[in-house]
């Protein structure tokens, strides 16, 4: 579908790539990998078209159609979510306006033998049919589960744009994005706006439904789940490995023992070269051989190893003070905006030493209730800080507020107090800010090495609460692992908000779950949530509940049956009335008994329907949808039936 011929990129004296070269195809799942800065959003932005490349060529054929998702991008202000989801199928409305045209045309016309009606009518019949299989009847249900999958609620899709946040927004791009079905997805940091519920959605999208996708994201849950090929960029190359993230990782290990084991390998024989060059150069009988070792010794290319794998990145937060047995205790906290109530009754107590984590929907208070605890922002209710805290505070806008005409050793020296402004460069080159990086202008820095440059100020000063509100956004894989370790050994006390289900797990002894406006607490870590989640999710707790129901109203019809029959005995009737009467009874009874059998079999299939619609890849299929609407009318007219039977049942008993 794409193919990628000597790519390369130079920005300096050093290329970002060189020489890289790869085919997409069809069904592929690519993740694109490798350490902040070494150029995979410029990557995607040359195989959309956006950025054109030092060398190299990249082929497209003309039908073959590009999505691209950027990291940031211009949103639009001025339309609702619905209408700007619409906007996906301005092809489509395109076509219908022509098929519409021509449509006119021909009941205008009334030289029906000539050739140019003939031609009009082919070129109507041949739009008509583009238009049919473009599934356009089917647009706004598509548009409909799209958006709910992506956590939009339907009272939602007649609001502004502008009245949601930037995250919201993108979302409302993503979707538009997904709706097109283009032959390849090219995404940057997708999950970075989206919830755990909206992740697990999109990952079933792109797994079933989608052609070809390319992605960047430094969630290693969505994106070992999503791929089946990982192409790294390393050391200014492309490396394509056929397998899926896990596999690459393990891959990757063996492959960069091989290079230290060559590299090592390479050193020894440059070593054992130069040696012989200076302990021979000035003896006559040896100067052929010299002369040689000097030739040999210049055609050497030196083996490379990434920066990334030879810098151990170590992260601890200093000791800190002990605190307050309970750093956090809230007591029927709530939060409005205007008539909108954020959260209300929200009862939590977070214990020294604890860490725990905020998930639910963007939008349902996570970032709210930690701006209240810092005390940010007005509430109602009780909200108590514990005895001799100290937080440190992570908020998600944290690398936007950096300093951009500052150098990086600059930004950390202005904040470096005492002793630790000695260690200033030991700490940069932890996180790999050592050497020339140091000296780089915070304006050039990628959305990775901010925040990790914002993640060092955090550290600067000893604290007891940590609060950090999506800490992992744009923080590559490596960095994310320290992170975690580092917060796993931190003595004090950890609020994380995040979706980065990898993150945290392992990490977190408890949940609290927001959503409707409440808080719930949630024992056990994130995987452990997850799967309490989905045990009680409604879909199941209906049918549950619809299950008992009906066993209890079998049961009472039973009962009620039995005592009814008990009555038809006693009353005065001839034998033979009787004996007709009981047949009849009978009769009924085992129609009922029928009509449920067949009830339930109808019911079951509409909800394997129901389930197997839901799946983008069937939502346009007619012959699904005839069947649904088959069944419903069939169990509709059954219902009916029953009812008729209970009645007609009834009325002989009496």
């Amino acid at each position: 579908m794409i193919s990628v011929e000597g790519l390369k990129v130079e920005f300096g004296i050093r290329p970002l790539f060189s020489d890289a070269s790869f085919v997409i195809n069809n069904h592929d799942r690519i993740a694109l990998v490798g350490k902040n800065g070494a150029g995979k959003s410029t990557m995607l932005k040359i195989l959309c078209g956006m950025q054109k490349p030092t060398s190299g060529i990249v082929s497209i054929p003309s039908e073959t159609t590009v999505g691209y998702l950027p990291q940031v991008m211009i949103l639009q202000d001025d339309t609702t979510v619905i209408e700007e989801t619409r906007k996906a199928f301005d092809n489509v409305t395109k076509l219908k306006e022509r098929v519409d045209e021509l449509n006119r045309q021909l009941s205008e016309r009334t030289d029906y033998e000539s050739e140019e009606y003939l031609k009009l009518v082919e070129l109507f019949t041949n739009e008509h049919e583009r238009y049919v299989m473009t599934g356009a009847d089917n647009c706004e249900a598509e548009i409909e589960r799209t958006l709910a999958g992506l956590g939009f609620e339907r009272k939602d899709f007649n609001r502004p744009t502008n009245e949601f946040s930037g995250g919201w927004r993108m979302r409302i791009e993503l979707a538009k994005i997904l709706l097109q079905r283009p032959d390849v997805l090219l995404l940057d940091e997708p999950t970075n706006h989206l919830d755990i519920e909206s992740i697990q959605w999109l990952e079933k999208f792109l797994s079933q439904s989608a052609k070809a996708v390319v992605l960047v994201s430094h969630d290693r849950a969505f994106i070992n789940n999503v791929s089946n090929r990982t192409l790294e960029i390393s050391c200014g190359k492309v490396v394509d490995y056929k397998v899926k993230y896990d596999e690459y990782v393990v891959l990757r290990k063996e492959r960069r023992e091989q290079q230290l084991r060559a590299y090592e390998n390479q050193q020894k024989e440059i070593a054992d070269m130069k040696d012989f060059i200076e302990r021979f150069r000035y003896k006559p009988t040896k100067a052929v051989q010299v002369q040689s070792r000097i030739k040999q010794l210049a055609k050497i290319v030196p083996i490379e190893v990434d920066d990334v794998d030879n810098s151990a990145m170590h992260l601890k937060f200093p000791p800190c003070l002990r605190s307050g047995d309970y750093p956090v205790i809230c007591n029927d906290v709530r939060k409005d905006y205007g008539p909108h109530t954020v959260f209300s009754d929200v009862c939590l107590t977070i214990k020294r030493g604890e860490k725990v984590a905020f998930v639910g929907k963007n939008g349902e208070g996570k970032s709210t209730l930690v701006k209240c605890i810092m005390n940010e922002i007005p509430f109602s209710g009780r909200l108590k800080i514990g005895h001799n805290i100290q937080i440190g505070y992570f908020a998600q806008n944290q690398a936007q507020m950096l300093d951009e005409s500052l150098t990086v050793f600059e930004t950390i020296d202005n904040v470096a107090k005492g002793e630790i402004r000695l260690k200033i460069k030991n700490i940069l080159g932890a996180f790999m800010f050592g050497g020339e990086a140091s000296e780089k202008k915070v304006k050039v820095l990628s959305g990775g090495e901010r925040s990790r440059l914002a993640m060092i100020k955090l550290l600067l000063e000893p604290v007891n609460l940590l609060i950090l509100d999506e800490p992992t956004n744009h923080l590559d894989m490596p960095s994310k692992d320290v992170l975690k370790e580092a917060i796993k050994a931190f003595d004090g006390t950890a609020i994380v908000v995040s979706h980065d289900r990898e993150f945290l797990d392992g990490l977190v002894s408890k949940v609290y779950e927001f959503g409707g406006g409440r808080v719930k607490e949630h024992i056990g870590g994130i995987y452990d949530f997850l799967r309490e989640h989905d045990i009680d999710s409604l879909d199941a707790l209906g049918m549950a509940k619809n299950a008992e129901k009906q066993s209890d109203g079998h049961r009472e019809t039973k009962t009620t049956r039995e005592s009814q029959q008990s009555e038809t005995t006693t009353n005065k009737l001839t034998y033979t009335e009787q004996k007709e009467q009981r047949k009849k009874i009978t009769r009924i009874q085992k129609a009922v008994k029928e009509s449920e059998t067949a009830i339930e079999k109808m019911e079951k299939r509409l909800k394997e329907l129901d389930n197997i619609l839901y799946e983008p890849e069937n939502a346009s299929d007619m012959k699904l949808i005839t069947e649904y609407t088959d069944i419903k009318h069939k169990l509709d007219t059954e219902v009916e039936r029953w009812e008729q039977l209970c009645e007609e049942l009834e009325a002989m008993t009496k």
